[in-house]
This record gives C-alpha cells, structure tokens and sequence, in this order.
C-alpha cells in the first residue's frame, strides 16, 4: 500500500493532482518553472486515468481561465486604485505585469479545475502501490 496521504478536493485542484486518485502530478514541470509549462502527461503516473478524455477536452477550461482571471483583474484594478488610490495607467502597469506572470498559473489552474469536474475520485486508486496498473483505466 502507498503511504502517501490522499489529498482533498480543493487541495487536488490547486495542487493540480489527478482526479481520480489526487497523487499523480497533471504537470511534469513546477508552475513557474517555465520549462514546458503546458505540457501535460497523456496519463497519470499513479494511477493510469487519462488526463485527455476526448479531442478538444480542455476548451471548456478556456472559459474557466477567462472567468479566474476576469475577477483576479478586476479586483486587482479595484484595490490598486480604490483603496490605495493608484492612477489608471499605474493600475493597468501593474496589472499587466502580475498577468504576465501568472498566466501559466491560471492556464494550469483552469485545466485541474475542469478535469476535477469530468473525473471523480476513486479512494482505490490511491491505494495502489506505485508499480502497480490498474484494469481499468
């Protein structure tokens, strides 16, 4: 048996672990390592499930993306310039630099979002020991 501890739903999405057994990694690389920064494995490496389910799964993660980061830029802007009284174009300066960086971020956590949605935990799948493939993936 694994002694690793299984994870729970929220810790699974921003962690970006697999769904179905919240161990395996939906990256290969660190978010801000920006060395292959989306790419994703075509499985997990715990417990086999598939992170691509169908052509084009992810287009419903753009949507997810563009509503995180709708929000984030506006509660950025409303911080920036309502309460610390900042000008438009310092607001938007900063703004768009934050954005650059943390693009990858709201990529990767947009994607984790929407595959927790499609795949549901397994409790069994985060049993099984490492070498192990389960019969049904």
């Amino acid at each position: 048996m694994s002694d690793k501890k299984t994870k729970g739903l929220w810790a699974s999405i921003l962690g970006m672990k697999c769904p179905r057994c919240r161990l395996g990694d939906l990256f290969e690389t660190p978010t801000f390592s920006f060395q292959k920064s989306f790419e994703m494995p075509s499985r997990c490496p715990h417990c086999r499930q598939k992170y691509v389910l169908e052509p084009g799964f992810y287009y419903g993660a753009m949507f997810i993306s563009y509503i995180l980061s709708g929000w984030f830029c506006l509660g950025l802007i409303g911080l920036f310039m309502l309460v610390l009284g900042w000008s438009v174009w310092t607001s938007f300066g900063v703004l768009l630099i934050i954005c650059a960086i943390l693009f990858v971020w709201f990529f990767r956590i947009s994607r984790s979002l929407y595959i927790h949605i499609w795949v549901k935990y397994n409790p069994k799948y985060s049993k099984i020991n490492e070498g192990d493939s389960p019969k049904d993936s």
